[in-house]
C-alpha cells in the first residue's frame, strides 16, 4: 500500500485478527448474582460512518463495449453510475479472470497470490498452485472482523480446481475467507440457462427450467437483493459488502431469452467499422485523450470484408447475441442499484463497477464456435459447422462464442485480448465508483494509472481500517496495491501507483513511471494448445504518458529505456513468483496433473445420490480403459432414467435406460453423437447394467471402443472414432440422474431424467491408463494438437 497521507481518517488501526477474546473489565463477581456487576460482551461494531461496499466484476468486456466508455451497446446502469460518479480510464487487470478475481480479494499482484492462471490449469510451482496462501488475507476477512456482513454472489474461480467437490476441502471456499454467505458457482464459467450452482458450500439446483423463464443473472440479482434486505432489516446500521460477480459476459454467451434479438440488424456494419465508430466516440466523450490514436489490427485477425456474405450474417448474429447478453447483465445490475436507492443505502455506499475482469475474449476462435468448450480442447473450428447453428445461437443446448474480430473491436482502441497481458487490450478495463456522500467531481474523469491489486487498499482506507499484518494466526504478506482514494475528491496530475508487472502465458509487460515494455509471446488467444520458442519473442517499449493507445514502439529510438525495464521485469518476476514462465493451454487442462482424492484407485464405488462431483475433482474416464458396473433393482413395470453421466451439453457421455433398453451415448462436443442400445431388454429384479471403455491408440483424444454388458453378458457394441481430449466442460458427474445440462437432448424437458428403479451403486475399475502424465510422450502429443 502507499505511504502517501491517506485521505480518509484511519479509525481502526489494529495489527492482528482476530481481536483478542474480551476480558470482561467491567465485570464484579461476588458470591451471588444481585451482589455482582455484569459486562457482556459487545458486538464488534463497524467504524463510524462506514460505507456499504458493493463490488460489481463483470467478465470478459472490453474498454470498447459498454456505452460508458464509448461502445455501441447500451450500459444505462454504468453509464448512471459513472455520470454521478467518477470514471477511471487507467484502470488494469491481469488479462484473466481467477488471477484477476484473485488479486481483487487480496490487493495482492496475482502470482503472490499463487493464482499465475486458472485453477483447471494450475502447476506446482509456488505463484501458480491456485491456492490463494493464508497470507494473503482477502478484504472479507478484514471487514467481517469490523463490523461487517459479507456476501458473495456468482463466479467463484478461486477454488482449487481438485478441491471443488463436496468433500472439498474447504479452505479457500468463500465462507472460509471471510464471506457469510455465498451463493453462485465454483467454476471459471457455467451454463447460463441449467448453472452449477452452490448455496455457501452445498450444490443446489436451479429453482425453475429455461423454458420456465429463468436465467442465472437474475436468479444471482434476486438473491443479493434478498439478502441485502434480510441484513438491513435486521441490522439496518450494519454495513454490508456485497460482491457481485455474475460471470457474464463469460462464454456461453447466454442472454435471456426474452431479450434475444434486440440488437438484431445493429452490427451489420462489422467489427473495423464498429472499431472506427467507438474510437469516434471514445475521443468526443474524452475517455481516450485528445491525440490517442487508433491501433492498426494486427495481420493475424482478419478483415470484415476478408469474408463472405454468409460468414458475415453468422458474425453479426454473434455480436448481437452478445450485446443482448451484455446488456441483459447491466439491468440487473440497474436493479441491485435501485433496490439499494429505495431503501435509502445508496448514498453511503462505495459502489465499484469494474467492466471486465480482462479484455474481449478472442478464445471463441476465428470464426467463432457454438461450443466453446470444443475450442478451449484445442480443436479448430469449421464454419460449415456453425452456419447451420445461426438461428439456435445462444439459446439452451448452445455453447457460443464470437469470432475474433468481435474481440478486437471490443478492445478499442488497443492492440489485442483477454490473455495477451502485454498489451492493454487484454488488461485495460472500464471502472466506474460511485459514492455521493464522500465523492467530488461527480461524471469526471480519472487517469492517474491504477490496477485491480488497488481495490483492497482502496476500500480499507475509505472504510478507515488500516492494513494487518496477521490474520488467523499467518504472517500477512504486505498488499501491492496503492490505494487510489486520493483520486475521490481531487483530480492531482501523477499516479501513485508507479510500477506494476504484468504476465499471462508467458505474454509480459512491465509498467514504470509513464512507461511501458512490453513483450507478446508466440502462442495467440484462439489457439488451444501448442508452446513457441522464447528465442523469438521481441519486446516493444511505449510512452504511455503520451500514447495512451500503445500505438507507437519506441523500441529502436530508447534501447537504454527498454534494457532497464526488461531488467525491472526480472526482478519483479523474481519477487512476486512470475517464474518459471509456460505458456502451455490445453495441456495443463489434465486433471491429473493436481493431487487428488482418486490418484492411484483402481477401483471407485458411488453411492445412490451422489450428485455434483465437478470434472475438475472427480476420477478421469476420457481416454482412459474403464468398466462401469450399477447393480440395480428393476420394477416388475420397468424402469427408466439415468444411472450416470459425466458432463452436459457441451460434451459428456450417459449410460441410462430408455423404453426398456440400456443405452450408452457418447456426446462429442454437440458436433457428433454416438450411441449403442442394448440388443436386449433390461430385465426385472435385481440385475447388473454397465460397459466397457477400451481406447484403442494411445493418444488423447483417440479412438475406442464400448461395449454394453447386462448380467456380465455383452448387449451391444460402439466404436468412437474419436474422444474428448482433456474436459468434457465445466459440468459434473451424478448417480442416478443428469444434473445441469442434458447429455441427451431427447430427455431435456424430462429435468434431469431420475431413474426410477433403485442403484445400488455406481463402480468403476480402471484397467490401463494409455496417456500416463509422467511420460514425456504425452507431453509432444499434446504439443502436437491440431
Amino acid at each position: 500500500m502507499s505511504a502517501e497521507t491517506p485521505e480518509f481518517e484511519v479509525k481502526v488501526d489494529r495489527d492482528s485478527y482476530p481481536r483478542p477474546e474480551y476480558r470482561f473489565p467491567n465485570v464484579d463477581i461476588e458470591t451471588y448474582a444481585q451482589d455482582s456487576t455484569a459486562d457482556f460482551p459487545p458486538p464488534q461494531d463497524a467504524p463510524e460512518s462506514a460505507p456499504n461496499v458493493v463490488i460489481v466484476l463483470m467478465d470478459d468486456v472490453g474498454y470498447g463495449l459498454a456505452s460508458t466508455f464509448g461502445g455501441l451497446i447500451e450500459t444505462p446502469t454504468f453509464d448512471r453510475l459513472a455520470d454521478d460518479g467518477l470514471r477511471y480510464c487507467q484502470f488494469h487487470t491481469t488479462a484473466l479472470c481467477a488471477p484477476t478475481r484473485a488479486a481483487l480479494l487480496t490487493g495482492r499482484d496475482h502470482h503472490t497470490a499463487a493464482s499465475g492462471v486458472i485453477g483447471e490449469q494450475a502447476t506446482g510451482f509456488p505463484g501458480y498452485t491456485g491456492i490463494i496462501p493464508k497470507s494473503c488475507g482477502t478484504i472479507a476477512e478484514i471487514l467481517s472482523q469490523n463490523g461487517y456482513a459479507t456476501g458473495w454472489w456468482g463466479k467463484n474461480h478461486n477454488v482449487p480446481d481438485n478441491m471443488t467437490s463436496p468433500a472439498g476441502p474447504f479452505d479457500n471456499w468463500p465462507t472460509s475467507i471471510g464471506f457469510d454467505y455465498f451463493y453462485g458457482f465454483i467454476a471459471g464459467e457455467t451454463d447460463q440457462f441449467y448453472p452449477q450452482l452452490t448455496r455457501n458450500t452445498t450444490p443446489v439446483e436451479p429453482p425453475r427450467t429455461p423454458e420456465e423463464g429463468y436465467h442465472l443473472t437474475e436468479d444471482l440479482t434476486d438473491d443479493c437483493i434478498h439478502w441485502i434486505r434480510t441484513q438491513k432489516s435486521i441490522a439496518p446500521e450494519r454495513p454490508v459488502l456485497a460482491y457481485f460477480a455474475p460471470g457474464a459476459t463469460h462464454a456461453p454467451h447466454h442472454p435471456p431469452l426474452d431479450w434475444r434479438g434486440r440488437h438484431e440488424g445493429k452490427f451489420d456494419f462489422g467489427w473495423d467499422e464498429y472499431r472506427r465508430k467507438v474510437y469516434e466516440r471514445q475521443l468526443a466523450m474524452g475517455v481516450i485523450p485528445e491525440g490517442t490514436d487508433l491501433t492498426e489490427r494486427h495481420a493475424e485477425i482478419p478483415g470484415w470484408d476478408e469474408h463472405t456474405d454468409d460468414e458475415k450474417r453468422l458474425f453479426a448474429r454473434q455480436f448481437e447475441n452478445y450485446a443482448d447478453y451484455l446488456a441483459a447483465t447491466d439491468h440487473q445490475v440497474g436493479r441491485l442499484v435501485d433496490e439499494l436507492e429505495a431503501m435509502g443505502e445508496l448514498d453511503n455506499t462505495l459502489f465499484l463497477y469494474i467492466m471486465g475482469d480482462n479484455g474481449t475474449s478472442a478464445e471463441g476462435t476465428l470464426i467463432g464456435t457454438f461450443n466453446e468448450i470444443h475450442t478451449l480442447n484445442g480443436y479448430q473450428e469449421k464454419i460449415e459447422d456453425l452456419l447451420p447453428h445461426i438461428d439456435e445461437w445462444g439459446l439452451p443446448g448452445s455453447s457460443p462464442h464470437m469470432a475474433v474480430g468481435w474481440a478486437h473491436a471490443g478492445d478499442t482502441p488497443f492492440q489485442w485480448t483477454k490473455q495477451i497481458a502485454s498489451h492493454f487490450g487484454g488488461t485495460r478495463n472500464g471502472m466506474a465508483v460511485h459514492w455521493p456522500a464522500r465523492l467530488l467531481g461527480a461524471g469526471e474523469r480519472r487517469f492517474q494509472f491504477s490496477h485491480v491489486v488497488d481495490v483492497a487498499p482502496t476500500i480499507l482506507e475509505a472504510v478507515g481500517i488500516s492494513e494487518p499484518t496477521m490474520i488467523g494466526g499467518v504472517p500477512q504478506t504486505p498488499m501491492d496495491g496503492t490505494s487510489f482514494a486520493y483520486t475521490f475528491t481531487s483530480n492531482p496530475e501523477q499516479s501513485r501507483h508507479t510500477t506494476q508487472y504484468f504476465e499471462m502465458y508467458g505474454n509480459r509487460g512491465i509498467y514504470h513511471n509513464g512507461w511501458m515494455a512490453s513483450c507478446r509471446h508466440g502462442r495467440l488467444p484462439w489457439i488451444g494448445a501448442g508452446s513457441f520458442s522464447w528465442e523469438d519473442d521481441t519486446w516493444e517499449l511505449y510512452n504511455i504518458a503520451e500514447d495512451f493507445s500503445q500505438a507507437h514502439d519506441l523500441a529502436t529510438e530508447h534501447p537504454t529505456k527498454l534494457a532497464d525495464l526488461q531488467t525491472l521485469f526480472t526482478v519483479e518476476a523474481a519477487k512476486h513468483n512470475v517464474l518459471p514462465l509456460d505458456d502451455r493451454f490445453a495441456e495443463r487442462l489434465d486433471v491429473r496433473l493436481r493431487p487428488s482424492y482418486f490418484f492411484g484407485r483402481t477401483q471407485i464405488s458411488f453411492p445412490p445420490g451422489l450428485v455434483r462431483l465437478p470434472e475438475g475433482s472427480g476420477p478421469k474416464t476420457n481416454n482412459v480403459d474403464h468398466i462401469v458396473t450399477v447393480p440395480v433393482v428393476i420394477p416388475d413395470d420397468g424402469a427408466e432414467g439415468v444411472l450416470f453421466h459425466v458432463g452436459g451439453d457441451t460434451a459428456g457421455w450417459v449410460l441410462f435406460v430408455r423404453d426398456g433398453k440400456l443405452v450408452y451415448h457418447y456426446n462429442f462436443f454437440n458436433l457428433e453423437r454416438y450411441e449403442v442400445e442394448s440388443d436386449v431388454d433390461v430385465p426385472t429384479g435385481v440385475c447388473t447394467l454397465g460397459f466397457e471403455f477400451r481406447s484403442l491408440q494411445p493418444v488423447p483424444g483417440g479412438p475406442a471402443e464400448v461395449d454394453l454388458v447386462i448380467d456380465g453378458k455383452e448387449v451391444g457394441h460402439l466404436d468412437l472414432p474419436q474422444q474428448v481430449r482433456a474436459r468434457f466442460g465445466v459440468e459434473s458427474m451424478s448417480v442416478g440422474i443428469n444434473t445441469g445440462s442434458p447429455v441427451v437432448d431427447s430427455y431435456r424437458e424430462r429435468r434431469g431424467y431420475p431413474f426410477t428403479g433403485e442403484i445400488k451403486s455406481v463402480d468403476i475399475d480402471f484397467i490401463s491408463d494409455h496417456t500416463d502424465v509422467s511420460s514425456e510422450e504425452k507431453v509432444k502429443q499434446h504439443l502436437s494438437m491440431d
